[in-house]
């Protein structure tokens, strides 16, 4: 698994949390909305969804209700928690620093580098 994979894998939980964040949604639901929201770039499969929402629902960050369709098959629904807004919040801030230190610390060479050719 590539870096970059690792860094998608480990940003799972944060990206269900925003989307749940709108309402309650069924799995299917919340992958097309990560997809659509970030352009295709965040596509999630069953095999790594459906795991960080059961860990996501032990943590007491969502909770799941299955819900009869009119004519459809039972869905389960899952709803952000008041203590996964809380941890949306606080991951978010995290997140944007750890962003911000990255881009810094990726472009500091290359700014070195300008500086000693000017």
């Amino acid at each position: 698994m590539s870096q970059i994979d690792q860094l998608r894998k480990g940003s799972t939980p944060l990206l269900i949390l925003s989307v749940l964040v709108d309402g309650k949604m069924y799995g299917y639901q919340i992958m097309r909305e990560l997809a659509q929201r970030s352009e295709g770039y965040f596509t999630m499969t069953a095999a790594l969804l459906y795991p960080a929402l059961h860990q996501l629902e032990s943590d007491g960050l969502v909770e799941a209700e299955w819900e009869d369709a009119q004519g459809r098959r039972k869905r389960k629904y899952y709803t952000i928690t008041p203590q996964g807004r809380a941890a949306l919040q606080e991951n978010r801030h995290a997140w944007q620093e750890f962003i911000d230190h990255m881009i810094q610390t990726l472009q500091a060479p290359l700014v070195k580098a300008q500086e000693r050719e000017s």
